[in-house]
């Protein structure tokens, strides 16, 4: 419910506070009056498009403000919370501030925002209907959601989107699937070959860096084994070795000239003797430490040949040693969706076609709950037209149902059209009706559709235009039961109208020498006979349009109908 507008130097009006109360309530006064500002500042607070020219002459800028409060399960909060935009318990205020200079600031709950997300939120509150206006109501894309809102078809509509999404992820991955097996089948003669390769090559994660080690390892052993190798020859048969036993050889025919007791050569032949044993021990030893060293022959080149091939992998491949494993692996995959992949694609294909299916299904359902639905809502908006003045014409939801052009909601579009003479084509409401059957083909829609809308505010802007006596009642009455579901306000110049109202406002406006002044306030019971009676007679107000006032105030109950005592403030 709107519970609160402050203006402050707008158009006509310097400062201007009021409090409203719920049901209907009806703004009455001259023509000229100002009237339409109120509604022109509460567009703006709600986000609507207004020039540097609202702003009263002389002042720097003009601020309106709107206050809500609101049931917890209204969309509002949805749109706020999407939006980063903090709550304040049960209310939202709306704040416009628009510069002389046509630069203009939002503000919710005292945040600021864009004017985008201003005109969101406003448009989730606040509905306006004027004679001559393209109202939110009547756009094409609202009509949908409005025949769901009066069937209770949310469930389904959200249950097919659900089903919609599954469609279009399973079609999404079999697309992806199909951009994998085409791009996988090209480079299947490659992969086979790397394949080959690199399980030819087994190469292992961290092979690179113990090559590398073992590598310096075994050129270090190696320089010791070659030293060893050279100390070996030399002590060998061939070396020292074999050099001594041949000098023992000759030593020994020698000593055949000289007896055994005076043989000068024994001592040498001990010595070279006990050279040889020598000899042999330290051989020996050089060949226990060969052993010990445990090099093999060709182990380094081994290494070698290993520890290069991976390199040369490696760098075939772009990648490090140790990715190695995981370019087989890839490569593995890869082949496995050549190979696996025409039965995995069927799967997809299958689940796809399944969610298919049960979309076409549900929206088919769907489409039959709506066109019953739309048998119900235009017998609905036909019985309020005969009382508006409006017998002569028709009104029809029309569904059209493409099943090429899936949706979330459905395949349907859907659009209220109306014929307003016998035997005239259905056109679409905003450019058949003219602006007094618009208003009244609106207000018989809300009546229709009342009990299922969201919004907050609805407001209708001379929805009495050239009407009068029963319609005009008629349309009092309408909006008296539309107020019982959404607070209405309702600018009239209609007596009826503003008898049915549960509260009465009077617009006035103050000329002085210096400026134009407009007032609002509200009337009491004496002073809405008053009022009442000035609409039935017009300038001089005589008795019997006083009693008729009252007659008509007491037909409508519209005396004692207030949810709250209204409060303005001007200044």
């Amino acid at each position: 419910m709107l519970t609160a507008l402050h203006i402050q130097d707008f158009v006509l009006i310097d400062q201007l506070s009021i409090s409203l109360g719920s049901g209907l309530t009806a703004m009455t006064g001259e023509t000229g009056a100002g009237k339409s500002i109120l509604l022109e500042a509460l567009g703006l607070a709600a986000g609507a498009r207004v020039g540097r020219a609202s702003v009263r002459p002389g002042a720097a800028r003009g601020v309106v403000s709107a206050s809500f409060e609101l049931p917890e399960h209204h969309p509002v909060w949805r749109i706020l919370d999407d939006n980063g935009v903090a709550a304040t318990e049960d209310q939202v205020i709306l704040r416009r501030v628009q510069g002389a200079d046509g630069k203009s600031r939002a503000f919710v709950n005292d945040q600021p925002v864009s004017v985008g997300l201003l005109r969101d939120v406003g448009e989730t509150l606040i509905e306006i209907h004027g004679q001559h206006d393209g109202q939110s109501f009547l756009t094409v894309a609202a009509h949908r959601g409005l025949l769901d809102a009066f069937a209770g078809l949310e469930g389904s509509v959200a249950e097919i989107g659900e089903i919609f999404r599954q469609w279009r992820d399973a079609m999404a991955a079999c697309e992806a699937r199909r951009v994998s097996l085409a791009d996988a089948g090209r480079e299947a003669d490659y992969l086979r070959h790397v394949v080959a390769e690199l399980k030819e090559l087994a190469p292992e994660e961290g092979e690179e860096t113990q090559l590398a080690a073992r590598r310096s390892e075994l050129m270090a052993a190696e320089k010791i084994a070659g030293d060893l190798s050279a100390a070996l020859a030399a002590l060998s048969e061939e070396g020292l070795e074999g050099q001594l036993s041949g000098a023992a050889r000759r030593l020994v025919r020698a000593s055949a000239a000289f007896s055994s007791e005076t043989n000068p050569l024994s001592n040498a032949l001990d010595r070279i003797d006990r050279a040889l044993s020598e000899i042999m021990e330290a051989r020996a030893a050089a060949e226990d430490a060969a052993e010990r060293l445990g090099v093999e022959e060709g182990a380094l080149e081994a290494v070698e040949e290993r520890l290069f091939a991976l390199r040369a992998a490696a760098r075939k491949h772009g990648v490090n040693p140790d990715a190695l494993p995981a370019v087989y692996n890839r490569a593995v995959a890869k082949l496995a969706d050549v190979d696996a992949g025409a039965s995995g694609l069927q799967s997809l294909e299958r689940a796809a076609n399944a969610a298919a299916a049960r979309y076409r299904k549900a929206a088919l359902a769907l489409t039959r709950m709506r066109e019953t639905a739309a048998t119900r809502l235009d017998a609905a908006v036909a019985g309020e037209l005969e009382p508006l003045k409006l017998g002569k014409a028709k009104f029809r939801t029309h569904i059209v149902s493409n099943a090429d052009e899936p949706r979330a909601d459905g395949v349907d579009h859907v659009e209220f059209m109306v014929a307003t003479n016998p035997g005239a084509p259905f056109g679409p409401l905003k450019t058949i009706a003219s602006g007094g059957e618009l208003s009244r083909f609106v207000l018989a829609m809300k009546a229709a559709l009342a009990a299922v809308e969201n919004r907050t505010v609805i407001i209708f802007d001379e929805v009495d235009s050239g009407v009068g006596g029963a319609v005009a009642d008629a349309v009092g009455e309408r909006l008296a039961r539309l107020g019982e579901a959404a607070q209405v306000l309702v600018v009239t110049h209609s007596p009826q109208v503003a008898a049915r109202a549960g509260t009465h406002w009077r617009v006035e406006k103050t000329e002085t020498e210096a400026a134009s002044i407009t007032r609002v306030r509200p009337l009491e019971p004496s002073e809405r006979i008053e009022e009442i009676a000035r609409m039935l007679s017009g300038a001089e107000v005589t008795e019997e349009a006083r009693a008729a006032a009252r007659r008509l105030l007491g037909a409508a109950g519209g005396t004692d109908k207030r949810a709250r005592k209204p409060r303005a403030v001007a200044g």
